[in-house]
């Protein structure tokens, strides 16, 4: 019999695997000829609500009987060098969790990816944050295992409805991953140990005899037409000239790959601007953030670094709290020379004194429309109004400093009254920042309702609005400002047969465990088109 109970504890008993038995087994009331197996943790979470915090734990009790583990998946995997071929553009969540997918199935996939593998891939990062010297092609957004790889590896989601979230977890868990990821409510793995685990799924992939190319941009498709006037994709060029052909591709690109969306323009493959969001990272001491949630003047030893999540209206605009990083860093996230992006990580023990969050504000296509006449890359056509506006933030962000990656900030209660601030807390960021006055920087209407929701978020969070914390620019990669459209059954761009957008450069996913969804539900979708 399995018994499914909850229960409160303190931080320091919730470590303790006997102090939670005896307390499962206060809960049960069990009879004299029954016996208490096996306790499986099934959800665990922080609640700060009041004035101690607890861990709650959701556990399974096994009574009378053994907890059986459920088999592993990549064990049930075959090797799929001569199968169907189905090639992949993107070594991101999406297209990685794609080619596990395909595989399981019985397609081989060959995963095309601009950048490099994870290992190499850190030099590029390396060369950004200590000399400023930004690689197109490898960077924080570029390279095996996507954005998030470097970007803390958090995998909560409130994507429920694309997919079965488990699996997506338990393969990371097979990969490297803690198994605690199983458990928490706001599950991460952390950057230090994403890249071992984004590696092994490599291992895994060619072992059962997918291919996977690095340094391989995506510079054309090859589409045939056929006399209807249909356009079918019959593979990719590579480098401007390698050629690899298969049955479909997946275009899983993440959200920066701009040249892809220039590339399906020429190409005249449909486009669609979408919304999105740009602001700031707001940095604070991570004491003052823990001491906010948790209501304690010290963060107890056996808690976690706190995390928040604030959003409210100005101006019919919401402005929100987005990639939330406790005990966190900062990072230089630029994938063009002459721009200038953060983005925020963790690593696993989210030990660092900052905590930081993306702060930024919705943007919607009517607020653009003053870019109807602006080119980007050479083509005027509002579709791409985002991509013209995020990209000049970025530049006007580059162009205020040194030439460096060095970014502008700004006191937080200093940005709300326009006033420079003579000087800066200490910071994360490793190519460091300087003073500057984001509140002009900024485009007016953005800085506006930043100035506007800051103090709100005082009301709730009191001690959040202070000058002890400060605001760097500039958070613009929130999202792809393009959607790469697709049917709503098929998943197949409407425009050609066997193109199947993918993940967050599609503007189908937000995140490490919606992208890998995604890419799941995309590959089995591949997989019934090709039977």
């Amino acid at each position: 019999m399995i018994q499914r109970i909850e229960i409160a504890l303190s931080p320091k008993n919730a470590q303790s695997e006997t102090f939670i038995k005896q307390q499962v087994l206060k809960k049960l009331h069990l009879s004299n000829n029954q016996q208490l197996v096996d306790v499986i943790a099934v959800r665990r979470s922080i609640d700060a609500r009041s004035k101690v915090p607890v861990v709650r734990l959701l556990v399974d009790a096994y009574i009378d009987e053994a907890y059986i583990a459920p088999p592993s998946i990549i064990k049930q995997y075959s090797n799929v060098k001569t199968a169907k071929k189905v090639i992949v553009v993107g070594a991101g969540p999406a297209g990685y969790f794609a080619a596990l997918q395909l595989i399981e199935l019985g397609l081989k996939p060959i995963v095309l990816d601009r950048g490099k593998d994870v290992r190499e891939r850190r030099r590029d990062l390396r060369a950004i944050q200590q000399d400023g010297v930004v690689n197109p092609n490898s960077n924080y957004c570029f390279g095996e295992g996507g954005a998030g790889t470097y970007s803390d590896g958090k995998l909560y989601t409130r994507s429920k409805k694309r997919g079965k979230i488990e699996k997506i977890l338990r393969l990371l868990v097979e990969h490297g991953a803690t198994s605690d990821i199983l458990v928490d409510a706001h599950p991460h793995i952390g950057s230090n140990k994403l890249p071992k685990v984004v590696a092994n799924i490599r291992e895994t992939i060619l072992a059962h005899g997918g291919e996977i190319h690095f340094d391989s941009l995506v510079t054309d498709f090859i589409i045939e037409k056929e006399n209807s006037g249909q356009r079918t994709i019959r593979g990719v060029i590579v480098n401007q000239k390698e050629e690899y052909f298969a049955d479909a591709t997946i275009l899983a690109t993440g959200h920066s790959a701009r040249d892809i969306y220039t590339l399906l323009y020429k190409k005249q493959i449909r486009l669609e601007a979408k919304p999105f969001a740009l602001g700031v990272r707001i940095e604070h001491p991570q004491s003052l953030i823990d001491k906010i949630q948790y209501r304690q003047p010290k963060r107890e030893e056996h808690l976690p670094a706190a995390s928040y999540s604030v959003v409210c209206q100005v101006e019919k605009r919401g402005v929100f709290s987005f990639c939330m990083c406790p005990g966190g860093l900062i990072v230089p996230a630029a994938t063009s020379p002459n721009e200038l992006v953060v983005n925020g990580m963790s690593l696993s023990r989210r030990d660092s004194p900052f905590s930081n969050s993306g702060m930024v504000v919705a943007i919607e296509l009517e607020d653009l429309t003053h870019y109807n006449h602006k080119t980007f890359e050479g083509i005027e056509d509002p579709i791409f109004n985002g991509l013209k506006f995020q990209q000049e933030v970025e530049q006007i962000m580059f162009q205020a400093g040194d030439g460096s990656q060095k970014a502008p900030a700004q006191r937080v209660v200093d940005f709300t009254k326009g006033k420079l601030s003579n000087n800066l807390p200490s910071t994360s960021y490793i190519p460091g920042v300087y003073s500057a006055p984001m509140h002009e920087l900024l485009p007016n209407w953005v800085s506006k309702r930043l100035q506007k929701a800051l103090p709100e978020f005082n009301k709730k969070k009191k001690g959040y609005f202070t000058n002890e914390a400060q605001i760097v620019g500039t958070e613009s990669r929130t999202s792809s400002p393009i959607r790469i459209p697709r049917n709503s059954v098929t998943l197949m761009h409407p425009d050609v047969v066997g193109l199947y957008p993918c993940g967050e450069g599609a503007g189908y996913a937000g995140g490490i465990v919606s992208a890998a969804m995604d890419g799941e539900n995309v590959a089995k979708i591949v997989a019934d088109f090709l039977a």
